[in-house]
């Protein structure tokens, strides 16, 4: 069950605006799409299995690799043919493999999962930002999602929490950069997604913090979606405006 945000959502607002979501077939970014259709927004969405379209509201969808930048171009220009400048772009996509010690990584798994996690962000925001350019007028938000494991030491996690750690760098430096963009690179906190299936499945050798996931998933600790997707549509608004470009959605509340 999702709770309401503690804060007024206009949705006149966010009505007809046009985000692009990557990493859209499932999970967070499923969850996010279903959300934003709700509140009629147009959406593009993207991911390497091509996603469901949303029949509730204008969709275009699109089978992207993010570490081909050329890919996530094409796709970009198709989504502001289709249905206008985009104003809300997030980069979602990411990987959580390798989960093991560092030193049992082969340098393939590692280069795959950076490629994916700070490449695709990278490869998404300099799409964005130079179309972005183009046009003058409403806000333009760019997200890119983050983790908690950006700055939390989990023994097994080193590349994905270094990679984590890369995005809020980057988006930090994009977000002096492109000072007509606000930019945010933002922390879920947790969500249950096959993500977390998968860690929850993962031995304690490999990820002695597997035990702190199974509780959290015992007790249904988790932020939704919904509560998700409302907090990124407060930024896009400017209802929700975080003090630091790294920022952290809070703690859905339990019933």
């Amino acid at each position: 069950m999702s709770h309401p945000v503690p804060f007024e959502l206009d949705p006149e607002l966010v009505r007809g605006k046009v985000a692009v979501i990557t990493g859209a077939s499932q999970g967070l970014g499923a969850g996010l799409a279903d959300r934003f259709a709700e509140h009629g927004l147009q959406l593009g969405l993207c991911a390497r299995t091509e996603p469901q379209p949303r029949s509730s509201t204008t969709c275009l969808t699109g089978s992207v690799d993010v570490t081909d930048a050329i890919r996530v171009e094409q796709f970009a220009n198709a989504v502001l043919q289709r249905l206008g400048p985009i104003d809300l772009w997030i980069n979602n996509a990411g990987v959580l493999d390798p989960i093991r010690p560092q030193r049992e990584i082969e340098p393939d798994d590692m280069y795959t999962a950076l490629a994916v996690n700070v490449g695709g962000v990278m490869n998404g925001t300099r799409t964005f930002t130079n179309q972005a350019r183009m046009f003058q007028g409403p806000r333009r938000v760019l997200i890119n999602v983050s983790s908690g494991a950006a700055t939390s030491i989990y023994e097994g996690w080193s590349v994905y929490g270094a990679s984590k750690a890369a995005v809020d760098q980057f988006t930090r430096i994009t977000a002096a950069e492109e000072p007509d963009v606000l930019c945010y690179s933002v922390s879920p906190g947790l969500v249950d997604t096959p993500m977390q299936e998968k860690i929850r499945a993962t031995s304690a050798k490999d990820f002695p913090a597997a035990d702190r996931f199974i509780h959290a998933h015992a007790m249904g600790a988790w932020n939704s979606p919904s509560w998700i997707a409302d907090h990124l549509l407060g930024i896009l608004t400017g209802t929700l405006a975080p003090e630091t470009v790294v920022y952290r959605v809070p703690d859905e509340p339990r019933d």
